[in-house]
């Protein structure tokens, strides 16, 4: 009796132990810009594949790349390239970063949809964001202080809006966002705020655009799928998945799926562009 109850014992921990492994969850993290359509793609993976688990959370691509790299997430929501110093960081801890590109995105001025500005250059874009322009009047608009609002410094965004606009490919490498700036937590939080707010200006991931704010034409090119393909419209970019380079099934079959014919549909379901 005793040595049936101890087979039974060790069984029922071995079937534990199988479906603790098979159970485990894939942390993805990071990107604000990505998360939703990240967790469609982690839904429908997990939809076709039933013993899987992911969860899925924001918090900024600095976030998501210095989980990945400490350990506590498995992939990286990323909508800017790694930084040199954290590939070093990376590999100070013995680990080899791989990028994956998910699909590609047209980040997105916005404004108010009573706002009579329809397109801005480049230049004045810049201008608006480092504080030099001030008021719609000196765009031709109403006679208006400009409340100017960014993504905060943990988003990947508010990066790659400083470089390729703020300081113009980097030609104006001490220029920083205008000190009237508001900085915001999510690409939802400057929708809402320019939704209710007639004179305010801020920028998303096209992924997020709806009728409730209006888009801007810039260099008057307007930041649709086509326009973003193709590459004429100015502000694009790809967006990523980061992974450690390992033989992690579990990760890499989540990333097969978003490389895959479903996962891209989906990617491109989410207003971004795919990859393939």
């Amino acid at each position: 009796m005793k040595k049936f109850f101890m087979i039974g014992l060790i069984g029922l921990m071995g079937l534990n132990s199988t479906h603790a492994m098979a159970s485990k969850i894939v942390q993805v993290k990071g990107s604000d810009t990505i998360v939703n359509v990240s967790q469609y793609i982690a839904e429908e993976y997990m939809g076709k594949n039933k013993d899987a688990r992911i969860a899925v959370t924001g918090g900024g691509s600095g976030v998501g790349i210095s989980s990945l790299i400490n350990g506590t997430a498995d992939i990286g929501m990323a909508s800017r390239s790694i930084k040199p110093k954290e590939l070093e960081a990376a590999k100070a801890k013995g680990e080899e970063i791989k990028e994956v590109v998910l699909g590609y995105d047209g980040i997105t001025a916005i404004v108010n949809q009573k706002n009579g500005i329809k397109n801005l250059t480049h230049q004045d874009l810049a201008k608006i964001f480092r504080g030099e322009i001030t008021n719609w009047k000196q765009l031709g608009g109403d006679d208006a202080t400009i409340v100017v609002l960014s993504r905060d410094s943990s988003s990947g965004t508010h990066e790659f809006f400083k470089e390729h606009i703020i300081r113009e490919e980097n030609t104006k490498k001490d220029a920083e966002y205008g000190e009237k700036t508001l900085y915001m937590p999510s690409n939802e939080a400057i929708k809402q705020e320019v939704k209710n707010n007639k004179y305010a200006i801020g920028y998303i991931g096209m992924g997020y655009m709806d009728n409730s704010v209006k888009s801007l034409s810039i260099d008057s090119v307007e930041p649709t799928v086509e326009n973003v393909a193709s590459k004429k419209y100015p502000i694009a970019r790809e967006v990523f998945w980061y992974v450690k380079n390992t033989d992690n099934k579990d990760v890499n079959n989540l990333v097969d799926f978003a490389l895959s014919k479903d996962g891209q549909k989906i990617v491109a379901d989410e207003g971004f562009v795919p990859v393939k």
